[in-house]
């Protein structure tokens, strides 16, 4: 298990990351068990623009927050709770909640961050959040109906929903799969291109976006194609 500590508005999150946990039923390793950039990406934004007193409406002083697929590391909603927000819970699948659980305590931020085993789409109720986070989700549009209902078990009229993604082949099609189950896309900063320079032999630069889901009827209009953004 590897630690890193990463700074949160002048301030250092201890995030431990887990050795490869796998899937007891497949065998297959889960990618939750680490950092991916997305979350880096997603807290990094949240940061700047909770700080920028042009874009009040970024402040998460006081608010209710979710992370969906928050992995071992819930680097996201860590940053809410770091940022202000007044109740935080991080959710993911069972193989993960004990690595969420330590980094929540290692960071001491236990009196208002929450951990809560979570698979997309089943009928529990989540109650009702003022933001969902969600970064690097989009991998398997046949996941996408699943996480829209639980999308819409935990969000209200003035729910916000942001999410941080690389844009890989199939983003696209899990996009437009979450837009048949009502959501439109709207950009909240330009696609940026990251170098990835982590372990193995191969470095590469990748395209990062962060935008907002909102419901279509919310929108006011259908949204431009998801290939308009990303081709």
């Amino acid at each position: 298990m590897g630690v890193r500590e990463i700074s949160v508005g002048g301030k250092n999150l201890e995030i431990h990351e887990l050795e490869n946990v796998c899937d007891t039923v497949t065998g297959r390793v889960l990618t939750g068990s680490w950092i991916w950039d997305s979350a880096l990406i997603l807290s990094q934004w949240m940061m700047n623009t909770a700080q920028s007193r042009s874009q009040p409406e970024f402040d998460l002083t006081g608010k209710t927050v979710i992370e969906l697929g928050a992995g071992a590391a819930g680097l996201p909603g860590l940053t809410a709770a770091m940022l202000g927000a007044s109740r935080v819970v991080l959710t993911d699948i069972e193989p993960l909640i004990l690595g969420l659980s330590r980094n929540v305590e290692a960071n001491n931020l236990d009196h208002v961050v929450h951990v809560r085993k979570l698979v997309w789409g089943t009928d529990e109720s989540l109650g009702e959040f003022d933001v969902v986070l969600m970064s690097d989700v989009f991998f398997d549009p046949d996941q996408m109906g699943a996480l829209a209902r639980t999308l819409k078990s935990a969000c209200g009229d003035l729910t916000r929903i942001w999410a941080a993604t690389e844009i890989r082949p199939w983003t696209g099609n899990c996009l437009a799969a979450l837009a048949d189950q009502g959501f439109g896309l709207v950009e909240l900063s330009d696609p940026v291109c990251v170098d990835l320079t982590g372990p193995g032999p191969k470095q590469q630069s990748s395209s990062f976006a962060v935008f907002s889901l909102v419901k279509q009827s919310d929108a006011g209009h259908v949204p431009p194609a998801f290939s308009d953004f990303w081709g």
